[in-house]
């Protein structure tokens, strides 16, 4: 019986789910500053992935020199006005190596991007395993995986990434061994998370409908629990994106990140720290990627968290004016409304002493 109550509210729950969707995307729409950060995410996301083309377009690639627009007389200085910029290299040249730095800033976006990205499924994947089995576990499997989870949020991850990177063979892709370290090492504190959501959606009725079905354990998570577990996972992956570019570029800014000639912004910044003055675009432009793709993605994070649960204040004040608006709009025709109410009631009201001493005077 619970079976087919199972089966015949499966429908219904697609098409809510499906409704949920359009709630969702709508109340994202109406954050300006969300719908303005989600945009330069996406263009960012492009460029990366049309790094080849674009430097095709130019002509360049991010790893040829250029000695000839060095001026060596004044220590490695591009020559020509800012930076050396031209026709054939629009960003200018790297001092020193005379590399081309549009080539270079849109390579490393692939970098950067693609190690937060990669480090970021890890760390939900790990999390929402870890998490689910630790609250459908028995009370040891509980213990066991929560201890585990404790320890993995104690780690300092610099310190870690410091001692694993520096340990490991340079033969190694950087790229991929820095999502690995900061995948497999920053994946505790969404797998409390998911416990604690877990935990809730464990005692809500049609999990337990489900359970006396005879489903498994897995079976339940796989198409009761993760539904409900969406919400608070895209909210906190959200918000490990930045993060992660910042672990990403502080672990190359040290040395032991990404390794040149291989470009990242993190590694940029390394090889710019002492050009500021005599070439600051070199420092600029990565230091000015690296802090629009974080803030976009921050906005980003802040707008879904709020599009996901509407009853949350946004904590950002930006982009909120219409919706502040709109609320005060509404809060005002309703107290007309209530006023109206009330002043139709007491108008309704009033005969009722007439109507009663009108029988009293019949009587």
């Amino acid at each position: 019986m619970s079976e087919a109550l199972v089966a015949t509210q499966a429908p219904e729950a697609s098409a809510s789910g499906a409704s949920g969707a359009r709630r969702f995307w709508r109340r994202l729409r109406t954050q300006r500053a969300a719908t303005v950060a989600a945009g330069i995410v996406a263009l960012l996301v492009l460029v990366a992935l049309a790094a080849p083309l674009l430097t095709a377009l130019e002509g360049q690639d991010p790893t040829t020199y250029h000695p000839s627009l060095i001026d060596s007389a004044r220590g490695g200085v591009p020559t020509g006005s800012l930076g050396g910029i031209s026709g054939h290299h629009w960003l200018g040249v790297e001092p020193q190596t005379g590399r081309d730095l549009f080539a270079r800033l849109v390579y490393g976006a692939r970098v950067s991007l693609g190690v937060a990205f990669s480090a970021t499924v890890i760390q939900v994947l790990l999390g929402l395993l870890v998490g689910v089995a630790a609250a459908l576990g028995g009370r040891w499997t509980d213990q066991l995986l929560s201890r585990i989870t404790d320890i993995f949020v104690a780690l300092p991850l610099m310190v870690m990434s410091l001692a694993l990177l520096a340990i490991v063979p340079q033969s190694f892709p950087r790229p991929v061994l820095v999502t690995l370290v900061i995948g497999f090492i920053s994946w505790g504190s969404i797998a409390k998370i998911v416990r604690a959501q877990t935990l809730t959606l464990k005692g809500l009725d049609y999990v337990a409908a489900a359970r006396l079905s005879g489903w498994g354990a897995w079976r339940i998570a796989r198409r009761e629990l993760l539904p409900g577990l969406a919400a608070p996972v895209i909210t906190y992956a959200s918000i490990l994106i930045p993060v992660n570019i910042s672990a990403e570029a502080a672990l190359s800014f040290l040395g032991i990140g990404v390794k040149p000639p291989t470009p990242s912004w993190g590694q940029m910044l390394t090889a710019a720290d002492v050009w500021y003055q005599a070439a600051p675009q070199y420092l600029l432009l990565p230091a000015g990627a690296l802090f629009a793709t974080v803030l976009a993605l921050t906005v980003l994070g802040d707008g879904v968290r709020t599009a996901l649960d509407p009853r949350a204040a946004s904590r950002l004040g930006v982009g909120t004016g219409r919706r502040r608006e709109a609320a005060t709009t509404a809060n005002a025709t309703t107290g007309n409304a209530t006023t109206g109410n009330a002043t139709t009631g007491n108008a309704t009201a009033a005969p009722a002493p007439a109507s009663a001493s009108a029988k009293e005077d019949s009587a």
